[in-house]
């Protein structure tokens, strides 16, 4: 709180950077690189082998930042024609749940960015954390996008297999790809558990879990965090060796191939319709709102960053609406969750606060000095608009 009035935050010169810096090579060096150069050996040695990638607009804004290598190792891997980039909002927000219009700027910005680095424009739409609901659908229907992908939650499912194409309710056009959060799941969360049933997981037992849906399905949709692999599942659990033998095991059996999004979609046709008039989502045991919109600190943190929507574009300077949106970012609500039991480790991973409260009380003394940046810019606008206006002036008199 006695910072509040310096504006040093995010990426500026200082402790933050050195922070920033320094996270992204550990991670980067635990995961991101050995998992592309893995993954790049395995499209080369499997033409068969498909991947597709959704990135923040601010991953791609700090692998180009601190580890360059990195964004290079996807671009590689974008360019082998195997492999899809995803669209979705530049700022990882919940712009959906508060603003359309801001929702549309930030998926405009990150079309944009994919663009301008990997050459490629999404055809294939997946939300902040998976989040969706018919709403979503139907703007998602409205900007062009081939589909989308969700959550394959079982109060959505109901007796249904994820396991097949569906399309959204009212928009027979908009194909749905539904995570089967069980075997994704096995291999995020469960593979690396000692006390887990089915410790050790095996590529050779997956596959075989993987062809056992043949004849019940026709797509298997696994989507999981990057950080997945190194990171959250350690090198020494023997997840690497399990990845560089899945996609051998997967084709073993005649059946099975590897389809990115958009493959999919030409390939099949939905079998049904979904009705998701509450918002699904991938976070936690609820799969639902509850992992950034669930106590009342959560809420007043959204509240306070969309109620200055307006004042924010006003001031038409791009670093401070580029502060506002890092604002958004979802991760800033998820540190404030209160949820803990169950799902109180993944609530963990990457946090730097030690409690929820720590992560609402940081924010809103940075609002608040956002806040004051804000004034000084409107009062800033004010004075040049009328001198302007002043200096176009001149009395009567002096004209004589």
């Amino acid at each position: 709180m006695f910072d509040i009035g310096s504006g040093d935050y995010f990426n500026e010169a200082g402790e933050n950077d050195l922070n920033n810096k320094r996270i992204m090579k550990k991670v980067a060096n635990k995961c991101y690189l050995p998992t592309n150069y893995l993954l790049l050996d395995l499209l080369k040695s499997h033409p068969e082998f498909r991947i597709s990638f959704s990135f923040s607009g601010l991953a791609l804004e700090q692998f180009a930042l601190y580890m360059p290598e990195v964004l290079q190792s996807f671009i590689e891997m974008v360019e082998t024609g195997r492999v899809e980039v995803l669209s979705e909002t530049y700022y990882h927000s919940l712009a959906f749940l508060y603003s359309r219009e801001e929702f549309q700027r930030q998926v405009d910005l990150h079309t944009r960015a994919v663009g301008e680095l990997f050459g490629v424009t999404p055809q294939v739409f997946r939300n902040t954390e998976l989040i969706y609901n018919n709403e979503l659908a139907g703007a998602v229907a409205e900007m062009g996008y081939r589909g989308v992908l969700a959550e394959g939650a079982d109060h959505i499912l109901g007796w249904r297999s994820p396991n097949f194409l569906y399309h959204a309710l009212g928009n027979p056009s908009l194909p749905l790809l539904l995570k089967n959060y069980k075997l994704s799941d096995d291999i995020a969360f469960r593979f690396g558990e000692r006390s887990w049933e089915e410790y050790p997981l095996t590529a050779e037992k997956f596959a075989n879990w993987v062809s056992g849906h043949n004849g019940a399905g026709e797509i298997l949709n696994l989507f999981m965090d990057y950080e997945t692999f190194g990171e959250h599942q350690w090198e020494d659990t023997g997840i690497f060796d399990f990845m560089r033998a899945l996609p051998c095991q997967i084709l073993s059996h005649p059946d099975n191939d590897f389809v990115t999004p958009s493959e999919a979609i030409e390939r099949y046709s939905p079998v049904g319709e979904i009705d998701a008039h509450s918002y699904v989502s991938w976070a936690d045991e609820e799969r639902d709102l509850s992992a950034w919109r669930s106590n009342d600190v959560q809420n007043d943190a959204l509240r306070a960053i969309y109620e200055i929507e307006e004042e924010v574009l006003a001031t038409e300077d791009p670093e401070i609406i580029d502060t506002w949106r890092k604002l958004q970012t979802s991760d800033h609500f998820y540190y404030m969750c209160t949820k803990w039991f169950n799902d109180g480790d993944v609530h963990k991973y990457f946090n730097p606060y030690e409690s929820p409260y720590e992560a609402f009380i940081a924010f809103m003394n940075v609002l608040n000095d956002f806040k004051m940046r804000l004034k000084e810019q409107r009062l800033a606008n004010e004075k040049e608009e009328t001198e302007e206006d002043l200096g176009g002036w001149v009395p009567e008199a002096a004209q004589a």
